[in-house]
C-alpha cells in the first residue's frame, strides 16, 4: 500500500473544518481520486464518486438546478446509491468540466448533510478561472504532487526508525551511519528511475519490474500528449514542442530552455502563454532566474530566462533515451546525472511549499542552481552536484562572501555523507527530503496602532 502524507492531510482537515469541502489540485495521475477514496473507505459508511470526464452525462445534475434538494433528487437518482445523511461522502471528480458544481459547494455544504470532496485536473489551465468564484470559508483548495523520496522510501519499506535517523542526523549536522547512507543512496537511484506518480510506485512495489514502472510512465505521458493535443489541437501555443524538448535542453550543458530550439526567430512573449499552460497544467516546473540573490526575489526575477523541469523525475528518465534506467541503476558514470538531480531536487522542493523556484547565474559571481526564500526572509542558496568534486563550488563562495547579500549559509546536496564546511553544510541528495519552506512571521510584526486622536 502507497503511504502519503496526502492521508493526514485529509483526515486532519475534514477533523478541523465540518462545515467545509475540500478540493484537491494537482496534476493528472498523481492520486488525487485515490487519496479521496482511501479517506471515505474508513470514515464513511457510504461513497459516491461523480467523475465529469468519464461521464458526461453527470454534468447536467448541476444545470438549472433549484436548490439544494434538486440536486440530491438528481444525483441520488443518477448514481443509483442510497445518499445516508451524516455517513456519505460525496466525491466530484475532475470539476474543471462542471463549472457549476464548485459554485454550488457554498449551499451543498451549508445543507450539512453531506461530506464533499472535490479534485480538479487539467489543471490548473481551466480551474484557476473556476475558483475564482468560489466562496470564501466553504471550501479550501491543496496542491497534489508526486510521491517525494520520503513517501517513497516508506512504501517500499523503509523502517521509521531508520528515516528518524536520517532526520536527526540532518537537524544535529552528524554523519549518517555509512551503511545506512550506502543504502539510501542505492534507494535513491532507485527513485529516480521509478519517480513518484502512484501508479508506477505501485508497478515496482508490486513487481520490481523496472520495464513495467517504464510502461507505466509511458502511458502517463501519452495521457499527457493527448490532453495537449485536446486542449491546442491548432498547435498555436507549441504546447507539445515544448513538452518534448524539456529533456534534452535540460541535458545541455547550462540546463537553461532556449527558445530557439523552437523556432529561430523565437521572442518569450509569443511563447509566454504556453510556458504558463505547462506550469498551471502541472505537468513541467519553472526555475526563474534572478538578477540578484536578495529578498524578496521575485522582484529580480527575469521571466525570460528559466530552466524547465519535468514535474517527476520517472517520467523525465523514461522520457530521456531507451536503456537509461539499467546504466542509472548500474552507477554507470557516463550519464549525465546532474539535469536528473536537480530535476529531482525542483519536484522536492516544490512539493515542500517552494512555490516559486529561482536560480542565479552571473558572468561575475556563477551560477547557483537553486534559491530558497524561506518565510522569515532568508536567501539560502542550494546547489546540487552529482560527482566528487561536491567542495568545488565557486558560485557558492562567491555569493556567501558577498556581504551586500547577506547570505548566512548554504546547502550542497551530493553524493556524499553529511560534513560541515564553515557555512556550507555538505548533505547526502536523499536529505533533500528534509528541505522544507520553514520560518514564520515574528509575533512583534503585529501591529495595532493607537487611533484615540482620530476618533
Amino acid at each position: 500500500m502507497i503511504n502519503r502524507k496526502l492521508d493526514l492531510i485529509i483526515s486532519d482537515f475534514y477533523e478541523n473544518h465540518h462545515n467545509m469541502a475540500l478540493m484537491l489540485d494537482g496534476a493528472r495521475q498523481v492520486g488525487k481520486t485515490v487519496a479521496f477514496r482511501r479517506y471515505a473507505e474508513s470514515h464513511f459508511q457510504n461513497y459516491v464518486e461523480i467523475n465529469f470526464v468519464k461521464n458526461e452525462a453527470a454534468r447536467s445534475i448541476f444545470n438549472n438546478a433549484a436548490g439544494v434538494d434538486d440536486i440530491m433528487l438528481r444525483l441520488s437518482s443518477f448514481t443509483r446509491t442510497k445518499l445516508v445523511p451524516g455517513k456519505t461522502f460525496i466525491l466530484l471528480d475532475e470539476v474543471q468540466k462542471c463549472p457549476e458544481c464548485v459554485t454550488m459547494i457554498k449551499f451543498l455544504v451549508e445543507d450539512g448533510r453531506y461530506t464533499y470532496g472535490l479534485t480538479g485536473s487539467l489543471l490548473g489551465v481551466e480551474l484557476k478561472d473556476i475558483v475564482r468564484s468560489f466562496p470564501v470559508g466553504f471550501m479550501d483548495i491543496i496542491d497534489v504532487f508526486p510521491l517525494d523520496f520520503e513517501e517513497f522510501a516508506n512504501t517500499v519499506g523503509v523502517a521509521p526508525s531508520v528515516l528518524e535517523h536520517l532526520r536527526t542526523c540532518y537537524e544535529e549536522e552528524k554523519p549518517v551511519d555509512s551503511f545506512v547512507h550506502d543504502q539510501m543512496m542505492r534507494l535513491f537511484q532507485i527513485y529516480l528511475v521509478v519517480g513518484g506518480m502512484p501508479a508506477a510506485v505501485d508497478k515496482y512495489v508490486q513487481t520490481n519490474d523496472i520495464q513495467k514502472v517504464s510502461s507505466e510512465h509511458e502511458a502517463i505521458l501519452r495521457l499527457y500528449k493527448r490532453d495537449i493535443a485536446q486542449y491546442d489541437p491548432d498547435q498555436k501555443l507549441y504546447l507539445n514542442e515544448i513538452f518534448d524538448l524539456i529533456p534534452s535542453e535540460l541535458n545541455a550543458k547550462n540546463k537553461r530552455f532556449i527558445l530557439k530550439k523552437l523556432n529561430e526567430n523565437a521572442k518569450y512573449a509569443r511563447y509566454e502563454n504556453s510556458f504558463l499552460w505547462l506550469k498551471n497544467a502541472g505537468v513541467a516546473i519553472p526555475v526563474f532566474n534572478v538578477e540578484e540573490p536578495k529578498v524578496p526575489l521575485l522582484l529580480s526575477k527575469q521571466r525570460n530566462l528559466f530552466k524547465l523541469f519535468q514535474n517527476d523525475v520517472g517520467l523525465l528518465v523514461t522520457q530521456l533515451a531507451k536503456g537509461i534506467q539499467l546504466k542509472i541503476l548500474s552507477g554507470e558514470v557516463n550519464i549525465n546525472y546532474g539535469s536528473i538531480y536537480e530535476n529531482v531536487v525542483a519536484q522536492e522542493l516544490l512539493s515542500h511549499g517552494y512555490s516559486s523556484l529561482y536560480y542565479f547565474n552571473s558572468k561575475k559571481q556563477g551560477e547557483l542552481d537553486f534559491l530558497l526564500e524561506t518565510r522569515d526572509g532568508i536567501v539560502l542558496p542550494v546547489e546540487v552536484k552529482s560527482g566528487k568534486d561536491y567542495q568545488l563550488h565557486a558560485a557558492l563562495t562567491n555569493v556567501l562572501g558577498n556581504e551586500q547579500y547577506n547570505t548566512k549559509k548554504g546547502v550542497v546536496l551530493c553524493n556524499d555523507n553529511l560534513s560541515r564546511d564553515g557555512n556550507i553544510l555538505n548533505i547526502p541528495i536523499y536529505m533533500v527530503m528534509f528541505l522544507k519552506q520553514e520560518g514564520r512571521i515574528d509575533e512583534s510584526m503585529i501591529l495595532k496602532p493607537d487611533l484615540s486622536g482620530l476618533k
